[in-house]
Order: structure tokens, then C-alpha cells, then sequence
């Protein structure tokens, strides 16, 4: 099986110009910094240990802060590579201040590359985020002995259903990790079938949060017309195809209930999509303004669509109640926890897989609410429109979330001395 992967990776190599060419022209890829994917003309190594830490895209690198922050205390590590395989995620890391990192968008899985990758940064250890199991890298870091960790691993059912087929690879591959902590039950059971030696349950990280979470905060000018406002709903990271029910929603408030002074906040999960956006605000003759526009934001205004990374915290602050996205359509829905945090009720559709566990929490603790049809949604939101920011249960889960992270820190830091 091995054999068979490092051929197809080296077919897809032959062809990756045109796909990159494809992620370029679709936005999804920095044409300046394509060389990174081959382990071309990278970054200086600096003197010192230095450890290496993978997330896939935006969301699981967020999960990461908390502890990337931990390890920047750490005084025997004096860096930490960061990759990262999306845009967006570069683009948010280069917003933090995180004077103790390197960024590098994570290469190709190729041998040659992975080795030449390897011979560059020499890390004294990879961490690797939820689901991100490349082959050829675990095997490079297995035979060079250096501490393999997977932390919040994730692992669906059809994930591995996926790895019974191949199950020799597959155990041959969990196997190399030196720890593996998993966010849930179900992952912890998954993983001791498929080989990991030592395994532990420690929770989700993504309950954990960042220092600087709370800091990052509207200029006052656009917190003051905010405030002025009757904010209607806060969509936060929207498919195009949920785009549909965040203008409706607005629409039916202004035009059938007759509400004024009111505005909604769309966040889309790809800036590319606020075209989509625009298109369908026209199609309503709804108003809207662009957060990266340098004009000024027009007084009488219906929607305000947040097309910048790294911004979406500074919208849950003024926000009372947050749509989630992706799940209204079958993605199984994005990470509710960072507006819960900031105090906001939940709204969601009924595909919420890929967070089923934490959606199943914040029901229980009555933070979120599920709809099925547009109409169940607008009367949720209508039932919401006059209540205060929620604070109890919010205080209750960021103290689970610092325990969560200061035990996958303890683990962690075993493997890194």
C-alpha cells in the first residue's frame, strides 16, 4: 500500500502546476509563496531547538493558539514552525502576535520533499492537529526518531471505515505516534483499533481559548454605530449556498414585521464568496457595505459583510445571537464555541456533524437552538431579539476549556523536553 501512495503522490506532483494554477485563480493560493510547497527557497532556520506544529486550515489552527501560546513561555524552545494548508490560516497568523513563530505553508507529502523539508527545519518535534495523518511525513519523522504527537485527534466513523480497508497501513502508520490525545470517546476507540500505543482522552482544545481572544476589539466608531443599531443576527462563517437564509431572515424582519433601524452582519467563510453575496443583497434591493472598504459606512445600511480575516471575534463581542455556518448544507457545520465565548446564543441548521459532541453540550446548557426550515429560524431569532448577553454558562465552559488545555499541555510537554 505503501508503494501504491508514493505513486500517486508522484503522479499528482507531475500534475500540481495546474492545480495550483486552478487554487490561484480561485483565490486560494499565494502565487508568491508557492515555493513552499516543494521545500523551495524557505525561511531561515534559527539557531536552537525548534519544534513543529501542523494544523490543516483556519479552524483547527484557532484550536492551536492556546497552546502555541504555552509553548512560547517555554525557555528551552526557541522556535515554533507553524504549517498550515490554507490562505486564510496564513493570513491569520500573520495578524497574531506570536513572536516565537514561523510560518510555511506545509509541503507537498512527497519523499523527496518531506526530506528535504525535514533537512532544513530538523525539528525536535511534530505536533500534528485532529485528522492530519500524511504518510510519507510520519514515516520520514519515525525513521529520523523525532517525537511524533497527535493532539485533539478527530477520527468519524467514516474516517475509519475508510482506514479498515487499508488496516495494515493504517496501523502501521498510528503506531509511529509517540502520544495521541483524542477530543472524544468515539476518536479514543477509533485510534485503539487502529494501533496507537498510548492514547489519551483529554477533551476538546477547541473549548480552550487564547489570551489575546478578548483584545481584539472594533474600532470605536464602528462599535458606536453598532450599538445604535437593532442587530438582527450575526452570520458567522456562511457556504454560498447558506448565503440564502442570512438575507431572507434580514428581509423578513424589515419588510413583513416592519422593524426599523435594523442591520445583519455577514461573515462568509471564503472572502471570495462576498460576491455571491452581494449578488443575492441586489436581487432583495438590500443595502450593503463591504468591512474592507475604506468609504464610509452609510447610515441607513441593511447588511455589513465582513470580507477580512481574523476579524470574526470582534462581531461576536457586539453580538447577542450568531447563525453558524455550514450547517444548512452537508458540511456538518463550523465551530460554535468561539461566539459562546464571547457570550452569544446559538443558531443552527440540522447538519452539525463535525461538531456533534459540542453542539450536544451547548444544548444541554440551553446556548443553542436547532431550525430546519427558514421559518423556524426567523422565529427563533424573533424570540431572541430583546434578550441580554448570556455570561454563566459561558464562564463555566472557558473554566473547562483552560483545564482542558493546561492538561493537553502537561502531556505535551512530556514528549518535548
Amino acid at each position: 500500500m505503501n508503494i501504491i501512495y508514493r505513486w500517486v503522490v508522484n503522479l499528482i506532483l507531475i500534475f500540481s502546476p495546474l492545480i495550483v494554477i486552478y487554487r490561484i485563480l480561485k483565490g486560494k493560493e499565494n502565487y508568491l509563496r508557492l515555493n513552499e510547497r516543494y521545500a523551495f527557497n524557505l525561511k531561515n532556520r534559527p539557531k536552537g531547538k525548534l519544534i513543529w506544529m501542523h494544523a490543516s486550515s483556519i479552524g483547527e489552527f484557532n484550536s492551536m493558539i492556546p497552546l502555541i501560546e504555552k509553548f512560547q513561555k517555554n525557555q528551552n524552545i526557541s522556535k515554533i514552525l507553524i504549517t498550515t494548508n490554507t490562505l486564510s490560516s496564513g493570513k491569520l497568523i500573520d495578524k497574531l502576535k506570536l513572536n516565537k513563530t514561523i510560518h510555511q505553508f506545509f509541503p507537498l507529502d512527497s519523499d523527496f520533499i518531506i526530506k528535504k523539508f525535514l533537512n532544513h527545519w530538523k525539528p525536535s518535534a511534530l505536533i500534528l492537529c485532529e485528522s492530519e495523518i500524511w504518510p510519507n511525513l510520519i514515516q520520514n519523522i519515525h525513521k529520523r526518531k523525532i517525537k511524533l504527537i497527535l493532539i485533539n485527534a478527530r477520527i468519524t466513523l467514516k474516517a475509519f471505515n475508510n482506514w479498515k480497508k487499508i488496516s495494515n497501513f493504517g496501523i502501521s502508520l498510528f503506531k509511529k505516534f509517540d502520544l495521541c490525545l483524542s477530543q472524544n470517546n468515539e476518536t479514543f476507540y477509533y485510534l485503539q483499533k487502529l494501533g496507537a500505543k498510548n492514547i489519551k482522552n483529554l477533551g476538546n482544545l477547541k473549548y480552550s481559548t487564547s489570551k489575546s481572544y478578548f483584545k481584539n476589539k472594533l474600532k470605536k466608531y464602528l462599535f458606536n454605530y453598532f450599538k445604535r443599531k437593532k442587530l438582527i443576527l450575526t452570520s458567522a462563517s456562511i457556504h454560498p449556498d447558506e448565503v440564502d437564509f442570512s438575507l431572507n431572515n434580514h428581509y423578513h424582519f424589515l419588510k413583513i414585521k416592519k422593524i426599523k433601524n435594523i442591520i445583519s452582519i455577514i461573515v462568509p467563510r471564503h472572502i471570495e464568496s462576498k460576491k455571491s453575496i452581494i449578488e443575492e443583497a441586489e436581487k432583495l434591493n438590500l443595502s450593503y457595505h463591504l468591512h474592507s472598504s475604506k468609504s464610509k459606512v452609510p447610515k441607513h445600511l441593511d447588511i455589513y459583510i465582513v470580507d477580512t480575516y481574523g476579524d470574526l471575534q470582534k462581531f461576536y463581542q457586539i453580538s447577542n445571537l450568531v447563525f453558524i455556518g455550514g450547517s444548512l448544507i452537508k458540511h456538518g457545520g463550523q465551530n460554535p464555541l468561539e461566539a459562546v465565548k464571547l457570550n452569544c446564543k446559538i443558531i443552527h441548521g440540522p447538519n452539525i456533524g463535525n461538531f456533534k459532541d459540542i453542539f450536544k453540550t451547548l444544548k444541554k446548557l440551553k446556548l443553542s437552538s436547532k431550525f430546519n426550515t427558514y421559518q423556524q429560524g426567523y422565529k427563533i431569532v424573533e424570540k431572541n431579539l430583546r434578550k441580554s448577553k448570556i455570561s454563566k454558562n459561558s464562564k463555566n465552559l472557558l473554566r473547562y476549556g483552560d483545564k482542558i488545555l493546561n492538561n493537553v499541555h502537561s502531556e505535551v510537554s512530556k514528549f518535548i523536553k
